[in-house]
């Protein structure tokens, strides 16, 4: 993964499912999502609906959802980060369910000022509870290697997001009083308009569709594919996951003492 300072697109693959899924199918933003906020601020760019752009200025950011909610599977996307001195913007694709005890799983490219790399800001919801933030500064290529594991912990009392259909998110905005340095470096909006760009969204997934789903543990066939509720990454996925921390992760929640100073969470074990 590259920072996306420059002219190039950044691939982002997000494993944010299952490995394996039940529909299959090429992307297009024409037919896959719709722009819900920005008062036309957000665009999709060709016929075909592969590139999509997402526009901030000081009076509104904007975003895109999916039509549909998914219960397992995985999406990938390519995005393009607002260049040069992006301070405190936010450019994010991520999952979310509605509701008040929502589950969410999140990426947030956090903006930088020129010459600083951005800081990618993970983080995981279930219930409508967090605080499971990491954060990398990704410099290198690291395409296709994954970063973060969140295992399923429930047997140590830890809430698990596997039981909430999950929509696709994307957004640019400002959090300025938080987002670049903790805040210490604003938004310059001389700068503005900031523009990030999407392409190549594609989703294999399970469609939740009236209560139901083709990959819910209780659908006709699902024996055969419980496989996939268990399966993790092998070695050579959890080397990666450990070799990636070792080299861009600059925040852990479970190794920050000052905010568990009894001990990490017990999903951090």
């Amino acid at each position: 993964m590259k920072s996306s300072c420059g002219a190039r697109f950044t691939l982002l693959i997000l494993f944010l499912f299952a490995a394996q899924s039940m529909s299959v199918y090429a992307g297009s933003f024409h037919k896959d999502v719709q722009i819900h906020w920005g008062d036309g601020r957000g665009k999709v760019l060709d016929n075909l609906g592969n590139l999509l752009s997402l526009s901030l200025d000081k009076s509104s950011g904007s975003g895109f959802q999916s039509h549909q909610e998914f219960f397992y599977g995985k999406a990938e996307v390519q995005m393009k980060l607002v260049p040069g001195n992006s301070a405190g913007t936010v450019t994010t694709f991520y999952l979310k369910s509605p509701g008040t005890t929502w589950d969410e799983i999140d990426f947030e490219f956090l903006g930088n000022i020129s010459g600083h790399p951005y800081t990618l800001h993970t983080n995981v919801y279930v219930k409508g509870t967090g605080d499971k933030e990491q954060q990398f500064h990704l410099c290198f290529t690291i395409d296709g290697i994954p970063i973060r594991e969140f295992k399923n912990s429930a047997s140590l009392g830890v809430p698990f997001p596997n039981n909430q259909p999950m929509r696709l998110y994307a957004s640019l905005w400002e959090a300025e009083h938080w987002a670049t340095r903790g805040g210490l470096e604003k938004t310059d909006w001389s700068k503005a308009p900031f523009t990030a760009f999407y392409r190549n969204y594609n989703v294999d997934g399970c469609v939740w569709d009236h209560g139901k789903s083709p990959c819910s543990l209780n659908s006709p066939g699902s024996s055969s594919r419980k496989p996939w509720f268990t399966q993790e990454l092998d070695v050579k996925g959890k080397n990666r996951v450990k070799w990636a921390q070792r080299k861009y992760m600059v925040y852990n929640y479970c190794t920050d003492k000052k905010r568990f100073p009894q001990g990490a969470p017990p999903e951090c074990g």
